[in-house]
C-alpha cells in the first residue's frame, strides 16, 4: 500500500519551481521482448529460477498488480518486490539487476549515413534519438555526453538531415536522427519522416530502443502522438523523454508536469501498457543520470 500511495501522489514537478502544488499524475508500463552510468541506487539481487514443475502459481498481490500497471518493470524484477527506492526519480522506470556502468568516458563521431543500409555494421547496440525538429535533440545529446557540440546545435530547426552515429565508450551508439514536424505530413504516412529514416527503424537489428523526445513546455502535439503510434504499430521499443522540464510558462499555458500528464492520458487511449517515460532538462541536468541508468539496463539485457 505504501508503494501505491506514493505513486498515486507522485509529484512530477518536484524538481520544478512552482508557486502552487502540482496535480497528481499517473504513470504506466510498457514491456517488450528484447528490451527492457555509475549509480547511487542499490540494485536488487537476482534470485535463482524456480523450475516450472515446482513452482506454484500464487495470486498476485494488489501492490504487484498496481506496479505492473503503472511502472516500467524491467527483466529480472519481480513486481511483488518493487520498492520506492527502485523507482528512478521523475519517471515510471524501475531500476533492475541489469543496470550497470553508465558513465560516459569518451564519445566520437563515426559517420553520417543517407541510407539505413549505409549505417555502421559492427553489431554494437544503439539508441536512436528522435523528435520534432525544435525539441532539443542535439542539446540532450550534448548534455548526456557532457561535450559541447558533439551533436550540431542550431537555432534553425531541422539542421540534422542524415543518420548520425556517435560511438560511446567504444561499445555502443547514440544515433541522432532527422527531426520531424516542419513539412506537411501525408495522410498515409501521418508524419513527415523521410523514407530512409523509417527504413532505419524497420531494418536496424542493433536498435535497442528509440528515445522519443517530447517538449514538456508545450501542450501535447498531434505529430508526436502520430509518431508514437507509428512506432507502436511497428513494435519498435521506445522511451518517452520529456525535454525542457525546467521551463515555466504559467502565463502562456500549463506547467511541464501538467503537459506531461495530458500527453500520458492521450497515449493511454492507444496503449494497453504505456512506454517508460522520464523528465529531463539539458539546462539543469535534470534526469541525465537516471536516463543513462535506464539505457544501461536496456543495453545490458539486449547484449546478453
Amino acid at each position: 500500500m505504501l508503494l501505491r500511495n506514493r505513486l498515486l501522489s507522485l509529484n512530477l514537478a518536484s524538481s520544478l519551481p512552482s508557486p502552487s502544488p502540482p496535480p497528481k499524475s499517473v504513470s504506466f508500463i510498457f514491456s517488450f521482448n528484447k528490451t527492457i552510468a555509475h549509480s547511487t541506487h542499490k540494485l536488487p539481487e537476482s534470485k535463482p529460477q524456480v523450475p516450472a514443475s515446482r513452482a506454484t502459481k500464487q495470486p498476485m498481490s494488489e501492490t504487484a498488480q498496481f506496479a505492473k500497471k503503472v511502472l516500467f518493470v524491467p527483466p529480472g524484477v519481480d513486481p511483488e518486490e518493487v520498492t520506492d527506492e527502485m523507482i528512478l526519480p521523475g519517471s515510471n522506470i524501475v531500476l533492475g539487476p541489469y543496470a550497470g556502468h553508465s558513465q560516459i568516458k569518451e564519445v566520437e563521431f563515426v559517420k553520417s549515413s543517407g541510407r539505413a543500409k549505409d549505417c555502421p555494421k559492427d553489431d554494437r547496440p544503439e539508441f536512436a534519438i528522435l523528435g520534432r525538429s525544435n525539441v532539443g535533440k542535439s542539446s540532450l545529446i550534448n548534455a548526456l555526453v557532457r561535450r559541447k557540440e558533439v551533436a550540431l546545435t542550431s537555432k534553425k530547426p531541422g539542421k540534422t538531415q542524415l543518420i548520425n552515429h556517435f560511438l560511446v565508450n567504444k561499445s555502443w551508439y547514440i544515433v541522432d536522427l532527422p527531426g520531424y514536424g516542419f513539412a506537411k505530413a501525408s495522410d498515409t504516412a501521418r508524419t513527415d519522416w523521410s523514407s530512409f529514416t523509417k527504413g532505419y527503424f524497420l531494418n536496424r537489428e542493433t536498435l535497442v530502443a528509440v528515445l522519443l523526445l517530447v517538449d514538456a513546455s508545450v501542450p501535447p502535439q498531434k505529430i508526436d502522438l502520430d509518431c508514437a503510434n507509428w512506432l507502436g504499430r511497428n513494435n519498435i521499443p521506445m522511451t518517452f523523454v520529456f525535454t525542457k522540464c525546467d521551463k515555466m510558462k504559467a502565463s502562456k499555458g500549463k506547467r511541464p508536469d501538467e503537459n506531461i500528464r495530458d500527453f500520458q492520458e492521450l497515449i493511454k487511449e492507444n496503449y494497453r501498457q504505456h512506454p517508460p517515460w522520464i523528465m529531463t532538462s539539458s539546462v539543469t541536468g535534470l534526469g541525465r543520470d537516471e536516463l543513462l541508468l535506464h539505457m544501461s539496463q536496456l543495453r545490458n539485457y539486449w547484449d546478453q
